[in-house]
C-alpha cells in the first residue's frame, strides 16, 4: 500500500523530536508493509495529490492552502507534534488552554482527517476543546528505536556513581527555558551545569551521569522527549508539569530501568496503532432513508453503533411525508439530517450521497435492522469480490424484472454471489456514484437499484455482488426483520401497488438492457 508521508522537514534535514519521531514511523511502516513516500509539504503538487489516496500529515507548516483542500478529499492521518490549530502554536497561552475563537486555525483540516494522533492525553484533551471534534488518538508517548532504548538501557546498567549536580540543557531556542532553569537554579543556590550543544548520543552519555534534571519549558509541549530520556536515564526532574505532556501519562512516576521498559511498550503499541489506523478500510458514511416507517430509526440507529465495524458518520436522508413531518430529528443524534419538504422517492438519497467524503457509503431502506457484523462482511467481500453489495440480491433469468431469483437475507447465500442488482442495503465506493448520473433514468418513480448497476456495469465495468449470508450467523445478515417489517401496507410494492410496481421495474430493466446493460444470465449464454 502507498503512503505519502507529509512533513515540513525529514531527518536528513534536521535532528529535531518530530524528525525523529517521523523517521521511527517511517522505518516501522516500511516494515509492515507500506510503500513509504517521503515528501516535503513545500514540495507536494497537486498531481502527487490526485494520483494517490493515502497520506500522513506530519509537520505541515508550509503545506500550500490550495493543496491542504486537496489533501481533505483524501484519506489522510495527522500526525501532531506541536498545536498547528492555533495561531500562537501554543495553546498555554490562554486561560485553561482553551484559545479565543479568532486563535483557531486549520479547524477543518482537523475535522476531516481521518484520525489525529497526538502524543499524549493532555494533548488529547486540549485539541478536541479547542477544535470540538472526535477523531483524536493519543498513542501515550513518542517514538524511539529500539536501538536508541538500547543504547538509554546500556547506559542505566553502567550504574555509573551519579554528580549531585542540576543538568540544564544549553539551548538557544527559547521557549526551551534555558535561562528561567539558570535563574531558579541560582536563586535556590543549586549546583548546576550547561550541557550541549551535544550530538545526541553525547547528549545522553552526559545527562546519565547527573542526579537532577531541570527543565522550565515555555509553552504546553506535546510530550518532551528530552524529559523522558532524562528519566529513562535515572534522572529526578524539576520541571512545569502542566507544561509537559508527559506529565499528564500514568507512566510519568517511573524512572530508570522500569520506564525504559514501559516506553517500549508503548512505543510497540503506537507503532501498532498507526499500522491499524492507516490499514483500517472503515471508512463509512451511512445514510437511512426516512418516509413512511420513522418508528424504526432509533433500533436502525442503534444496530449502525453496535456494528463491529464502526462506521464515521450517520445520516437521515428524509423525504416528505405526513407521517414523518411532526418528528423531532435531534433526539436520535446524528451527524447529518437532510430534511427535505418534497419526496425526492428512490433517487435522491444517492444525490445526498454525493456530499459523503468517505471512500464506503453503506444505504439502508426504513424497514432493515443489519446484523452487528455486516460492515465487517461487506469490507471482507470487498476485498474478494469487489463491487457494489447489497443485502437483497437479484438475479434475472430474461429481459424483465418478475421472475428473478433472490438472494441475501430471503434466501440465506453461504458465499458471496454475483447478482444483476441489490437492495434494502447497499455498501458501495462512493466514487461509484458518478455512474449513477451518467444517464438520466427512465423513471425516477422507480427502479434505482436496477439503474446504479447498469450504468456502474457499463461505465465503470463494476460488478455487483449479494455477500455470504450464511444460516449458521446471522450476525453477518442485512436485515434481521425483513418479513417483518418490509411486507406492511406501507411497502412500496404492497398488493395494492403491485402491478404499477413490478410494470415498472420491467421497463428498467427492458431499458438497461436496451442500452448495453449484460445480466449475469446473458454473459453465461456468451460464454
Amino acid at each position: 500500500m502507498k503512503l505519502i508521508f507529509v512533513s515540513d522537514l525529514f531527518k536528513d534535514h534536521l535532528i529535531g523530536g518530530a524528525e525523529l519521531n517521523d523517521d521511527v514511523l517511517i522505518q516501522h511502516l516500511s516494515k509492515d508493509g507500506f510503500e513509504v513516500c517521503k515528501v516535503q509539504s513545500n514540495k507536494l503538487t497537486e498531481d502527487m495529490v490526485v494520483e494517490n489516496d493515502l497520506f500522513l500529515i506530519s509537520n505541515f507548516a508550509l503545506l500550500p492552502e490550495r493543496i491542504k483542500q486537496m489533501v481533505m478529499l483524501k484519506k489522510y492521518i495527522i500526525y501532531e507534534h506541536d498545536h498547528k490549530y492555533v495561531k500562537t502554536r501554543d495553546p498555554s497561552k490562554f486561560p485553561n488552554f482553551l484559545a479565543p475563537k479568532q486563535y483557531i486555525i486549520n479547524r477543518d483540516f482537523y475535522a476531516n482527517a481521518h484520525k489525529v494522533i497526538v502524543l499524549s492525553k493532555i494533548c488529547k484533551e486540549v485539541i478536541e476543546k479547542n477544535l470540538q471534534i472526535d477523531n483524536v488518538i493519543s498513542i501515550g508517548c513518542s517514538l524511539w528505536s529500539e536501538e536508541k532504548l538500547d543504547f538509554i538501557e546500556s547506559l542505566v546498567n553502567q550504574k555509573t556513581e551519579k554528580i549531585e549536580k542540576y543538568c540544564i540543557i544549553n539551548s538557544d531556542n527559547s521557549i526551551k527555558g534555558t535561562k528561567e532553569a539558570v535563574q531558579y537554579c541560582e536563586q535556590k543556590g543549586l549546583d548546576y551545569e550547561l550541557v550541549g550543544p551535544l550530538p545526541e548520543k553525547q547528549l545522553l552519555e552526559q545527562i546519565s551521569k547527573f542526579e537532577y534534571f531541570v527543565f522550565f519549558p515555555h509553552v504546553l509541549e506535546t510530550l518532551s522527549r528530552i524529559t523522558v530520556e532524562a528519566k529513562m536515564l535515572g534522572c529526578k526532574v524539576l520541571t512545569r508539569k502542566n507544561l509537559l505532556g508527559a506529565a499528564s501519562e500514568d507512566w510519568f512516576n517511573l524512572n530508570g530501568l522500569e520506564l525504559v521498559s514501559k516506553i517500549r511498550t508503548q512505543v510497540s503499541t503506537a507503532l501498532s496503532t498507526f499500522t491499524k489506523v492507516l490499514s483500517d478500510d472503515s471508512d463509512i458514511t451511512v445514510i437511512l432513508n426516512c418516509y413512511r416507517r420513522p418508528e424504526y430509526l432509533s433500533e436502525q440507529i442503534e444496530s449502525i453503533r453496535n456494528q463491529s465495524v464502526k462506521a464515521k458518520q450517520i445520516w437521515i436522508w428524509v423525504n416528505y411525508h405526513d407521517d414523518n413531518k411532526d418528528i423531532d430529528f435531534a433526539q436520535f443524534n446524528v451527524d447529518r439530517v437532510i430534511k427535505n419538504d418534497y419526496n425526492w422517492k428512490f433517487f435522491g438519497r444517492f444525490a445526498g450521497a454525493m456530499l459523503a467524503k468517505t471512500k464506503y457509503v453503506a444505504m439502508f431502506d426504513d424497514d432493515t435492522i443489519p446484523g452487528k457484523d455486516w460492515f465487517k462482511n461487506c469490507l471482507e467481500t470487498m476485498s474478494t469480490n469487489e463491487g457494489i453489495l447489497g443485502g437483497a440480491g437479484v438475479r434475472l433469468s430474461e429481459p424483465k424484472y418478475f421472475g428473478h431469483t433472490r438472494y441475501g437475507w430471503s434466501s440465506r447465500n453461504p458465499e458471496p454471489v454475483e447478482v444483476d442488482l441489490v437492495g434494502h442495503a447497499w455498501f458501495y465506493k462512493k466514487e461509484w456514484l458518478k455512474y449513477m448520473w451518467q444517464e438520466e433514468p427512465l423513471t425516477w418513480e422507480n427502479g434505482e437499484d436496477i439503474h446504479f448497476s447498469y450504468v456502474s456495469q457499463k461505465y465503470g465495468n463494476i460488478k455487483t455482488w449479494c455477500p455470504p449470508h450464511p444460516q449458521e450467523n446471522f450476525e453477518m445478515f442485512s436485515s434481521l426483520k425483513g418479513m417483518e417489517m418490509g411486507t406492511d401496507k406501507k411497502a412500496t410494492s404492497s398488493s395494492r401497488n403491485h402491478g404499477v410496481f413490478y410494470a415498472q421495474r420491467d421497463a428498467c430493466v427492458k431499458n438497461a438492457i436496451l442500452h448495453g446493460w449484460q445480466p449475469v444470465y446473458m454473459r453465461e449464454q456468451n460464454v
